[in-house]
């Protein structure tokens, strides 16, 4: 696919998060003015060193916070994400993926704005075997409804420095003797941030991606027991991974819910039910003109211990 659009104004919703920094950077660089809607502009203020970039206060579920971030944009990408609820009952999976997705899109018409990037999940789907993966297929579905010219992208498992994926399993490598490890046969093909970043980039600028869907998935498919591995020997902690039964596989998630910060929960059990992999065929990366990017590589770097023998 063909690279580089004119100079354009793009909306941000998300735009403070682990991708959406990555996003907001790229954009910046390549000539664009960005805006960033935040809850919280105070706690982002470093963001204000991109010279494009502006940040602006405001609710996503609220609408005229959103019509107002949308002023001049004449595309907006909408990263917003939870992959845990403060409660059990998906409400919050509700808000955070239908409502505000809904919220955005009816704002889009409002200010006359037909371009629209929906971040979503592989194996997102109304019918998913969690809050996560149905209301981020019922979002997709609101999306493909809308009208806009839109583009979905359904990345796997994002690995890249500061994601809240390796790091979590090197943090707990560190401290526990042993990892006990629920789900441990799940099927993933992490994708590196950057990869990610360069698929919505390039879906902003290739007109052959409007109304299409990308399965975002890196080049190798690895069980979950085989990631923990792979960090254990790039931190230089071996520790031996304990693959649990389904049955307490569930009573770790369900205790894990009470853990300050949630690391786990019955809802990430669910998820983890289902393989997180690409359809053989679908259009993804390549499609995209994307070579992606391997795991070991990226991961020893920026776990500072050196290349991956």
């Amino acid at each position: 696919m063909q690279t580089r659009l004119p100079r354009r104004s793009i909306c941000l919703l998300g735009g403070t998060g682990f991708i959406g920094r990555h996003l907001a950077s790229r954009l910046v660089a390549l000539g664009h003015d960005v805006t960033v809607l935040t809850r919280a502009r105070h706690r982002h203020k470093d963001m204000l060193v991109l010279p494009t970039l502006r940040l602006r206060q405001g609710d996503p579920l609220e609408s005229a916070d959103l019509i107002s971030a949308m002023q001049g944009a004449d595309s907006v990408v909408n990263l917003i994400g939870i992959v845990n609820e403060r409660g059990r009952d998906g409400q919050g999976f509700h808000r955070a993926h239908v409502a505000i997705t809904e919220k955005a899109l009816a704002a889009c018409r409002d200010a006359d704005i037909r371009r629209f990037v929906q971040m979503s999940a592989l194996r997102a789907d109304p019918a998913g075997s969690s809050h996560y993966l149905r209301s981020k297929g019922v979002a997709e579905q609101r999306v493909k409804d809308s009208g806009l010219d839109w583009t979905i992208l359904q990345p796997s498992v994002v690995f890249g420095r500061e994601d809240d994926f390796i790091n979590r399993f090197a943090g707990l490598l560190r401290h526990l003797p042993v990892l006990p490890l629920a789900k441990a046969n799940t099927r993933l093909a992490p994708v590196f941030v950057g990869d990610v970043v360069a698929a919505a980039v390039r879906s902003l600028e290739e007109p052959r991606a409007i109304g299409q869907i990308f399965q975002l998935c890196g080049p190798r498919v690895y069980s979950l027991r085989e990631i923990v591995r792979l960090i254990s020997r790039l931190i230089g902690k071996q520790r031996p991974v304990l693959g649990l039964s389904p049955t307490l596989g569930k009573m770790q998630a369900r205790l894990m819910e009470f853990v300050p910060g949630k690391p786990f929960s019955r809802d990430n059990f669910l998820t983890l039910s289902t393989h997180n992999i690409c359809d053989s065929g679908a259009p993804g990366l390549i499609d995209l003109g994307i070579v992606p990017t391997h795991l070991e590589p990226e991961v020893s770097r920026y776990l500072r211990i050196g290349a991956v023998d």
